[in-house]
């Protein structure tokens, strides 16, 4: 491609409402144009990327066995009665009504169409397994998009679906469509690691998230720090394993401590001059699962954790929840939410309507100090603990779970037991999920086995976001000068820059030579044959993140040499003798 017959349109700055560096950089390399919120244009230079990414995707799933197909982006309402998800999946669905008053949607994913696509072919067992996918823009009605492409409400994704006699042969396809996707980030050129997920809004029984490791990613990831340990998994997911107990059998001691003013763990941690992994706090939820919407349960963490409110979504009545308002803590605990704690519980407290989740690691007095706190359900005080034991300090009467509750830290023991866990973040580019029969029953999608009986198919899905892929490879790729993509993704391998093109024949016939040459090769190759200064030429490469810049020049030229500079390595040009034009060009390009 020469640049004359190309559309470049890059920008020195970034819009001022361009938040992160994949936005801004995307942005001012002309790759997106922005249409509305959450709604970009991709311009040519980024389409060329997008579209090596799909070529990557679509070349593995085919290689895995997965057939493509292309389902509508208006979908039906009843498809989403049918499935349950009309009214639950919320705002983020676009809901319209066409002419004759009938109800649609846009889809912002395709699990009904596919499965209604299947129940109509799907006869006998024999059909099965099969896998479709395709890869189509997506709409979600998101409240606040933000990050460009990374969040956006019109998206492209690749989204498959796979249909099976059982669930062994699930677990089959589930795992080569793991392997798929490792190997299509691996050809992207991208660091990733694949992580154990929760299953979400989408269900199912088994989760694998893909995330590219960038420091500006959303997720958080815990994995094991020894290099034998395959052991990853979103902080959402990963468990807090249970540390042994306290073997010592003194009783309590308790000490009342006035502690005016303060609100926080932090707060009371400083009155007292000791470690925040000293205090404990007490949340207080409420459950909004219909029958037992008059229960609370009192959450009991280390001052330092985080509360993980998946895992607390697991907790029995209390699949759904929300946090009790000021008034309803002071009514539960006679006390506001700065002083509550597990002991010292009114005694008007309904116990049949309570029940209270401690945390393993204040079961298991991991706190650094042999003294703990906790709040005195007393504004203002605390309690001064040594050796608290539950059940024993607590009411007889009061229904206690010991449980995982908290999001994992650095230090943590791994829960394949093969070391402690790190931290590092990431974006979340891949799922694929073990959907089992979520959807196939509910839209009643079934095929006759062997003994000729009616069954429900298996289901699995799998998706990737493909734009989001590539603002994601970018987060991972720049640095003060523009993008540096992988080869495997960037919209070109090579430029050539030629020094005076249009002044000089022998610059000029040499750059045509070399772009041809290269296109005969195989390469993709953009000749910037601009009539543009030598310094706005370079600029534009650097910040399109073209992995290797060819200059040819006339003083290079009579030595018989070109100049040479890779987009990642931050040294000097190199020059490069070139006696045989083609063989130095196959030499080079061996590194892209």
């Amino acid at each position: 491609m020469k640049s004359s017959q190309f559309f470049i349109s890059t920008l020195k700055e970034a819009p001022a409402d361009a938040e992160v560096i994949s936005q801004k950089l995307m942005l001012r390399a002309g790759f997106i144009k922005k249409l509305a919120a959450g709604i970009y244009t991709w311009m040519p230079m980024g389409l060329r990327s997008l579209r090596k990414v799909e070529n990557i995707i679509r070349s593995e799933l085919n290689a895995a066995g997965a057939i493509e197909l292309l389902m509508p982006s208006v979908q039906p309402a009843e498809l989403w009665q049918e499935s349950a998800r009309w009214e639950k999946y919320g705002a983020e669905l676009l809901r319209l009504k066409d002419r004759h008053k009938r109800d649609f949607v846009i889809g912002p994913t395709h699990e009904e169409v596919i499965t209604d696509v299947v129940r109509k072919e799907l006869k006998s067992y024999k059909q099965l397994p099969l896998n479709f996918y395709q890869i189509q823009m997506k709409f979600r009605d998101e409240i606040r998009p933000r990050f460009g492409v990374m969040r956006s409400r019109e998206f492209l994704m690749c989204d498959a679906y796979s249909f099976h006699s059982n669930f062994d042969d699930l677990q089959r396809e589930y795992e080569n469509m793991y392997q798929a996707y490792q190997r299509i980030f691996s050809k992207m050129g991208l660091k990733f690691r694949a992580v154990a997920a929760d299953t979400g809004s989408i269900g199912g029984s088994g989760s694998h998230e893909f995330h590219v490791l960038a420091d500006s990613g959303e997720d958080a990831i815990a994995y094991c720090t020894n290099p034998d340990s395959n052991y990853a998994a979103n902080v959402e997911l990963a468990e807090a394993v249970a540390v042994e107990k306290s073997t010592k059998k003194e009783q309590i001691l308790v000490e009342k401590i006035h502690t005016p003013g303060c609100k926080t763990c932090q707060d009371v941690a400083d009155f007292l001059h000791t470690d925040i992994k000293n205090i404990t706090k007490t949340l207080v939820i409420k459950s909004e699962v219909a029958e037992k919407s008059d229960n609370f349960a009192l959450l009991i963490l280390r001052g330092d954790h985080v509360l993980n409110e998946i895992k607390v979504n697991k907790l029995s009545g209390f699949e759904e929840f929300r946090f009790a308002t000021a008034e309803e803590i002071n009514k539960l605990l006679n006390a506001d939410a700065g002083s509550l704690g597990f002991l010292n519980l009114p005694k008007t407290m309904d116990l049949q309507k309570i029940t209270m989740f401690i945390d393993r690691s204040v079961a298991a007095n991991t706190a650094e100090s042999e003294f703990i706190y906790c709040g005195a359900n007393e504004n203002d005080y605390h309690f001064k603990i040594k050796n608290v034991d539950f059940p024993r300090d607590l009411p007889k009467n009061l229904r206690f779970q010991i449980a995982d509750i908290r999001n994992v830290v650095k230090g943590d023991i791994s829960p394949d037991g093969m070391g402690e866990l790190d931290i590092c973040r990431g974006i979340e580019v891949g799922h694929i999920f073990q959907l089992r029969k979520k959807y196939a029953e509910a839209l009643n999608c079934s095929f006759l086995d062997e003994n000729g009986k009616s069954q429900i198919s298996e289901m699995g899905c799998y998706g990737i976001g493909v734009g989001r892929v590539l603002a994601a490879a970018i987060e991972q790729n720049f640095d003060d000068k523009g993008i540096c993509l992988p080869s495997a993704i960037a919209p070109f391998e090579v430029c050539i820059i030629p020094m005076n093109f249009h002044k000089s024949e022998i610059v000029r016939q040499q750059s045509l030579q070399i772009y041809q040459t290269l296109k005969n090769l195989g390469v993709d190759v953009l000749l910037d044959d601009r009539n543009e200064r030598a310094g706005v030429m370079f600029a534009d490469m650097e910040l399109l993140g073209i992995p290797l810049r060819i200059v040819v020049g006339e003083k290079n030229l009579a030595n018989n040499k070109l100049e040479i500079k890779w987009r990642k390595v931050n040294e000097n040009p190199e020059a490069i003798l070139i006696d045989n034009t083609e063989n130095a060009l196959k030499d080079l390009i061996k590194n892209l």
